[in-house]
């Protein structure tokens, strides 16, 4: 079992060196680095009246309990599902547009069907084959360990997520179609202190401007993104985070054939100097972006070269939609404090080198709604934050803090240099490399731990990275010392 450390305060866990092994085969799961970020649009209206603010509570409890979820993606949509259904908790959930098309690649792995129960229309495309291709434009087909039930599933977010809320709202919970603009945390956070007010503008009515409005809660799940309110309420602390640029582009019916069921991804100073670009088929279009951390001011200039490297395969295409949207790079210092807790973007739960975040969105936002339904004991009492860090944040935690730490040494190896990258394209022809990285992928099970193949992997790694230095230029340098004065 791997040891965690530093997760008494919801910290971010480490690895134990004796398990260093493991790290290249945890890897590998980003060679299916399916969500990039960016994303657009079918439209879902609800309309809800303003919730008048109640008396704060005193020391004894009054009726139900209540409880804010802050965002509707999917972890607010998942987390208020869970809360929804326990009748001695009043949900509220809380999403500013109820027809957004976030920013994201969309890839949802084929676990994730299955566990949240998501119906076969919520997928535009089952994506079996993936396309790798390094800086030398050497191209790695990748998908023959497949089973022919297994897939990665393309959906837009904002059919995906309008669908979690909707089953959300049909269990009870209360939607506001509302803009959070802040949070006033009442000096006792303790289970007897008092409540919390939520400040928001209500778009429910005919007028644009939207009217102002107010909700006093018991407990809050912050599920409001990469720039949440409630984290800057309770103090959670910076992170990090990367901007995702991505085009959608609405290609001929003989050029969107050639991708039907297949995703390209493409490593390359040229279009990032520290993730990928991709191309990911939608229902009728195709989504074509990049991202980085290290140099913002530059995203339009790796989105051009993106569109050049994919070439003739999209060429005459129409943009449809631009999208742009942070990417958290690592988790917040806190993401638990008083009875507050956060999930999805607004904890950071983005993986490095990947980019992927809806599974761990979805999932954090249930384990987090199922651990306060049963602190809080069918409505009779609130929690701790010692309570909660123990029963969300900590199981949390041992199940994939390993893969956080893994994805993020990766990205410092792999996605540091032109040769790294080179090397790590040559590395997915083996085919032990994809099927570790599809069933650690699809399943969010770690796979492998084959002694004599990972013995191989190692040398095989080394090989590469001294083949990819030799074949390929460095990368261009780059300076941005304003922006660069950002980064913590």
């Amino acid at each position: 079992e791997t040891v965690l450390r530093g997760t008494s305060s919801g910290e971010r866990p480490q690895v134990h060196p004796a398990h260093a092994h493991s790290l290249t085969m945890l890897a590998l799961t980003a060679v299916l680095a399916l969500e990039g970020y960016a994303r657009g649009g079918v439209a879902y209206s609800r309309s809800s009246s303003a919730y008048v603010a109640r008396p704060s509570r005193t020391s004894a409890i009054e009726a139900k309990l209540r409880v804010a979820v802050v965002g509707g993606g999917p972890s607010g949509a998942c987390a208020a599902e869970i809360l929804a259904q326990e009748p001695n908790i009043e949900t509220f959930l809380l999403e500013r547009k109820l027809d957004n098309a976030k920013p994201c690649g969309g890839a949802i792995p084929l676990c994730m069907i299955d566990e949240f129960q998501l119906p076969p229309e919520i997928v535009d495309r089952k994506v079996r084959k993936m396309k790798m291709i390094s800086p030398s434009n050497r191209e790695v087909d990748i998908g023959q360990t497949l089973g022919a039930d297994e897939y990665i599933g393309m959906c837009r977010r904002e059919v995906m997520d309008g669908y979690l809320r909707d089953r959300a709202q049909k269990l009870g919970a209360n939607v506001i179609n509302g803009l959070v603009t802040k949070v006033d945390v009442p000096a006792d956070v303790s289970p007897s202190g008092g409540r919390y007010t939520i400040h928001y503008t209500n778009y429910a009515g005919e007028g644009a401007a939207g009217e102002p409005g107010t909700l006093e809660v018991d407990m809050i799940i912050g599920a409001d993104g990469a720039n949440s309110r409630v984290a800057k309420a309770i103090d959670a602390g910076e992170y990090n985070y990367a901007i995702a640029f991505q085009e959608r582009i609405k290609i001929s019916d003989e050029k969107m054939a050639f991708y039907e069921d297949l995703a390209e991804m493409y490593v390359g100073d040229d279009v990032s100097p520290d993730f990928y670009g991709w191309v990911f088929p939608k229902y009728d279009h195709v989504g074509v972006g990049t991202g980085t951390v290290v140099n913002r001011p530059a995203i339009k200039e790796y989105q051009d070269a993106i569109r050049a490297r994919a070439g003739e395969k999209i060429a005459g295409g129409k943009i449809i939609k631009v999208e742009a949207h942070p990417i958290p790079e690592h988790m917040r210092p806190r993401r638990v404090k008083g009875r507050v807790a956060l999930v999805g973007d607004a904890a950071g739960y983005v993986t490095k080198c990947s980019g992927e975040g809806i599974y761990f969105a979805a999932k954090s936002g249930r384990m987090a709604a199922e651990a306060m339904v049963r602190l809080m004991k069918g409505g009779s009492r609130l929690p701790s934050e010692k309570e909660i860090i123990q029963e969300y944040i900590k199981p949390y935690d041992k199940l994939y803090g390993p893969t956080y730490t893994v994805l993020d040494i990766l990205q410092k190896v792999f996605y540091s240099s032109n040769g790294a990258r080179e090397a790590f394209v040559e590395m997915c022809e083996s085919e032990y490399v994809q099927k570790v990285t599809f069933d650690s992928y699809l399943y969010k099970r770690v796979q492998g731990n084959n002694p004599v193949e990972d013995i191989k992997l190692l040398f095989t790694t080394v090989g590469s990275l001294l083949r990819g230095n030799a074949l390929v230029s460095p990368d261009k340098t780059f300076s941005n010392p304003v922006e660069a004065k950002k980064r913590l």
